[in-house]
């Protein structure tokens, strides 16, 4: 079986760029985290309704600010530790309550709030990376105020990463949701489906979360399955994307079809087709989310992208192996 390079030690996807140091047994030490809070070279990334601000030059890019000069505006409990870089802290926060009381403008020095996913292709892989993890964690501490065990309010520790409840104790920390995504390939198509609420002509490879006490593999036939109809034979991993809306990990995959008949469950889906590979490589040069063609992929921010970019090119990644499978 021919399996894919690493395709991240070429070029990182959206998202996978983060250049900091989590600092994770630092921002445990209370007195260094005070220290560091108060400390003038510390910046902090704000969030409004979990947009990032950024400053839109040539090149668009994170607007850092000062974190002495706003950190009392940031929504309580939400405050989060980023990581360390060339000596200085970063963090990110929630403004929300300060930009709608009209404070925050008069403070900034720069910079607008734009929306996390039609900004993140145009930032630097570093500053899409750091997105990633601001908007993931900020969100987090946004719906966890309160103890899932008992009900009464949490507070934060450790520079945001987890937050203790004050009634019962229990603790509660940051989750990521992993989702498996699989191009499903039978000799020289691939399997692509699309939902109803995606734009017309857009068609994306087969996604769904993985179920409690499932393998990668387990989830992959599963929702191939559940999806399409389409029976999945070997399965091998590919590479992945962390997606903070608001906190999943795509688990990227391709998959051998043993069966070619596809019965769509229509609450999943609203279409399914085979593609041949010259339809694919010319959905590809169509990706995006606007348009107006008949069938085009998403764009190169989606983890469905970089899978059908790959596959075009790869040839048959099993070995002509599901040509031999007639099982519909």
């Amino acid at each position: 079986m021919t399996r894919p390079t690493n395709s991240m030690s070429r070029k990182p996807y959206v998202f996978t760029g983060n250049p900091l140091d989590r600092a994770a047994i630092l921002r445990k030490d209370r007195s260094w985290l005070a220290k560091t809070c108060l400390d003038k070279t510390s910046r902090i990334l704000p969030l409004c309704q979990l947009r990032p601000l950024v400053t839109l030059d040539e090149t668009p890019k994170l607007s850092w600010q000062p974190l002495v000069e706003l950190a009392g505006m940031a929504t309580p409990g939400s405050l989060v530790m980023l990581g360390v870089l060339d000596g200085c802290s970063y963090f990110s926060a929630d403004f929300s309550i300060a930009v709608e009381a009209n404070q925050f403008e008069l403070a900034i020095n720069g910079g607008q709030f734009e929306d996390a996913r039609g900004i993140a292709s145009s930032l630097s892989s570093g500053d899409a990376g750091i997105l990633a993890q601001a908007r993931s964690l900020v969100d987090w501490h946004l719906r966890n105020g309160f103890c899932s065990a008992c009900g009464r309010s949490t507070e934060a520790f450790d520079g945001g990463y987890s937050r203790t409840c004050n009634s019962c104790g229990a603790q509660h920390f940051p989750r990521t949701d992993p989702v498996v995504i699989m191009l499903v390939c039978y000799g020289e198509e691939c399997l692509l489906g699309r939902q109803s609420h995606f734009p017309k002509g857009v068609y994306s490879a087969l996604a769904g979360f993985i179920e409690s006490g499932e393998t990668i593999e387990d989830a992959v036939e599963r929702e191939a399955y559940e999806e399409s109809g389409i029976t999945i034979g070997n399965v091998f991993y590919h590479s992945s994307q962390p997606w903070p809306f608001p906190s999943s990990l795509m688990i990227g995959c391709i998959a051998e079809a043993v069966t070619t008949l596809i019965d769509i469950d229509v609450e999943e889906l609203e279409d399914a087709r085979w593609f041949s590979r010259a339809q694919v490589r010319e959905g590809l040069g169509r990706a995006s989310w606007d348009g107006e063609s008949d069938f085009r992929l998403p764009p190169p921010l989606a983890i469905a992208y970089q899978l059908a970019l790959w596959w075009v090119d790869a040839g048959d990644p099993f070995g002509g192996q599901s040509k031999e499978n007639t099982g519909v």
